[in-house]
This record gives structure tokens, sequence and C-alpha cells, in this order.
């Protein structure tokens, strides 16, 4: 039960076109863009997924035609040979394509007291796991990050004093610590490559939304300024306004009481980046929120309070397909990877049951576009395991 790459047409007539469409959106491989084109063009919603069968031999409960493995469990070596124990409490992932047709899965610890990082699993082109290694240690709270459009990961400490780190999810350099980020109680980030900027939420009930400008040549975050959202109500529509933070360091006044005025949002979480638009979530309010680059207008998509489906709560990781069908990870709830369609739906694509005082982390494709892997951060109740690492595959 691996996960292995497989014809584009065999793989439609599984009646799956939904969930196609759905790993298309990744967009983290750009030599796949056309075939990830050809099927989104195919398809206009995800309504083909059906409804969620009962729990599998995992506890997944998936529509047909899915079937799902573990692939990691804390504590235990993920791969024969290796000495690396997978990490308790894997939160935030991402995937990367190798050279040799597999895959890199990255995840963050979200751990106290120096033992937070980030581990990965490297799996060959037919999907099975053939290494595991940390490629950062000794940090604190890694919840969430993001993937760079230049193949690195930007894992993010979830503490006051928290930092970002820059990692390489191949093992081959160290990771580095990127200060000019800010010092603030970090979650997750998001790169717009076209204006090549940085956006970072804030795990806080107050907290804020950032954006860093690099002062040099992009790439380098080495260098750059920090600046935070204001709001401003004109013509009736809700503008956010930029203003750089006089202290990304927070040596006196943490980041977000430096600008009188800033925009605050309650409990910010994922954060992704989509064709001139990010999408982010608060935890606080259970919302989605949708703010439009080139007019800077700033908007809800999802409030549990006012949804006429409100199946969704504990917002918390987020990804998105071409369509702009945005995937919500949730922190609690029913433990459910839910979409929010165009359209304005609100549709389970997976269910984790029996571990209702876990969340879901993590969630990301690999490069087939045929497998999504996630996490159950904390597992079931009164079990051995800390965490487990999810795959979930089309059945034949």
């Amino acid at each position: 039960m691996q996960c292995t790459q497989i014809d584009r047409r065999k793989f439609l007539k599984q009646g799956m076109a939904g969930f196609a469409l759905l790993a298309a959106g990744t967009g983290l491989y750009p030599g796949r863009r056309s075939t990830a084109a050809a099927i989104s063009d195919s398809m206009s919603n995800l309504q083909h997924l059906g409804p969620l069968g009962p729990a599998d031999e995992n506890g997944i409960m998936l529509p047909s035609g899915f079937r799902s493995r573990v692939v990691a469990r804390s504590g235990e070596i993920a791969v024969s040979g290796s000495d690396y124990v997978w990490h308790d409490a894997p939160d935030g992932g991402a995937t990367y394509a190798t050279h040799d047709g597999g895959w890199i899965y990255v995840c963050n610890a979200e751990l106290r007291s120096g033992r937070g990082g980030v581990g990965a699993l490297r799996f060959n082109s037919t999907g099975v796991v053939t290494d595991s290694y940390p490629i950062l240690m000794g940090t604190e709270n890694n919840c969430a990050g993001g993937k760079t459009p230049w193949q690195t990961w930007l894992s993010c400490e979830e503490v006051d004093n928290g930092q970002v780190y820059e990692c390489d999810p191949f093992g081959k350099r160290e990771a580095v610590v990127r200060p000019a980020l800010g010092t603030f109680k970090h979650e997750a980030v998001a790169v717009d490559p076209v204006n090549q900027h940085i956006y970072l939420t804030e795990d806080q009930r107050d907290g804020a939304l950032y954006r860093f400008k690099p002062e040099g040549l992009f790439p380098d975050i080495t260098s750059g300024y920090l600046e935070i959202a204001t709001l401003e109500i004109i013509q009736g529509k809700s503008i956010l306004k930029w203003t750089q933070v006089p202290d990304p360091g927070a040596g006196q006044t943490p980041t977000r009481y430096q600008v009188a005025n800033y925009a605050s949002f309650d409990g910010g979480e994922g954060i992704i980046y989509q064709q001139g638009r990010i999408y982010f979530s608060t935890k606080g309010d259970n919302r989605v929120w949708l703010y439009n680059i080139a007019n800077s207008e700033i908007s809800v998509i999802y409030d549990i309070a006012s949804s006429s489906n409100p199946i969704l709560s504990g917002v918390d990781n987020l990804m998105i397909t071409p369509a702009g069908d945005v995937l919500v990870a949730e922190d609690g709830g029913d433990m459910q990877l839910v979409v929010l369609t165009a359209d304005e739906q609100v549709i389970p694509l997976l269910q984790i049951v029996g571990q209702d005082r876990s969340e879901i982390t993590g969630p990301a494709f690999d490069p087939s576009y045929t497998c999504l892997y996630f996490n159950s951060q904390r597992g079931p109740a009164g079990a051995s395991s800390n965490g487990i690492t999810y795959e979930i595959s089309v059945q034949f």
C-alpha cells in the first residue's frame, strides 16, 4: 500500500477527478505544471469526491476509492537501518522532488525545552521510504512554516521570542536562523515570488500579519524590512496598509505593539500564496481570510459564525488548488481536512476517528499528485505513540 506514480488517464478512470484537481493545486513541482493544468482544466470543482465512508483500519474516513497507510510513528525508527527516531508532535510540513524521481516530506516537531526541530522522510520513485533524518534540531515549539520557491523550508518557532529557521530538506546544509524575519510567536510563512515578499502569521489572540521585504537580491533573506499590516476602510472596502516595524528583534517592545494602529487577528495560523492572493486562517474566531495583493483588499471567505454549513472549526494549516479551492486542516473540531470550494461549499475530504485530543497537521502532496501526507499530532488518547504520519492514495 505505497504511493506510486500512475498514468493520468487511468487515474481519472477511477472517478477520482476531484482528488486529481486537489493534488494538482499544490504548485510545488514546476516541472509538472503541464500535467496539473490538464487535470485542472478538465474539472471545475471538487464535488466528485463523494461522501466519507466508514473508518478504515487506520481510523481514517475517506471517500470511496482511497486508501491510507501509516508511514511513520513518533518514537519509532521510520526506516530500517536508520538511527533517526521519528519525532513527537509532528506539525507543519511540505514535500520536495528529488532528482531520482522520488520526494522528501519534511515535518516540524512542536516540542519545548530545546527538543523542537524538523525531520525528513525520503521516498524513492515507487513511494518506498528509504531514509529518515533531522534537518533542524535544538529549537523551540516548531509549529508551521512554509516552503520557498528556492527549495528550502522555513520553520517557525511558536514562542514569544520565536525565530524562523531556513532548512535544507536534502540534509546537505545546516539550518540557518533568519532573525530579519522578526522575533515573535511565529506560526506560518508564505512566499510571494512575483513581488518578492514573505508574509508571516502570528499566533497570539491579538496577533498581527507581517510582510518581509528582502534588502538584497531575492532570495537572500538575511536582511530586509519587516512590515506590519494596518487596516483602513476605504469606500466600504477593508484595505491593508503596511508600516515598517522599527525593531524586528523586539528588544524592548513586542513587534506587534510597535505600530499603534496595527490590524489585530485572533490567532494567526496557516498561510498560503497563489496567483497574487494570500489566504490565511485565524483559529481564535474560526475564519479564513483572503488578501488580494493587487488592490490590497482583505475579506473573509469562511466564518463559522455566519457559514451556511459551519462544519469547519479549529482552522489551521492551509493548501489550495488551481481553481481556488482552499483545503483547511482542523486543530480539534471533527479532526477533518475540509475543502472550501470556489463556489462557497464546505466539503470534508477526510476525517480521523478515535483521536479527539489531537489535531491534523502538515498536509502536502507528492510530486505525482496522487498521494497526500499529513499528521495526527498527538495520536489516539492513551496510546504509546505521540503522533502519526499518514499517506492517502488512490485504491486500484
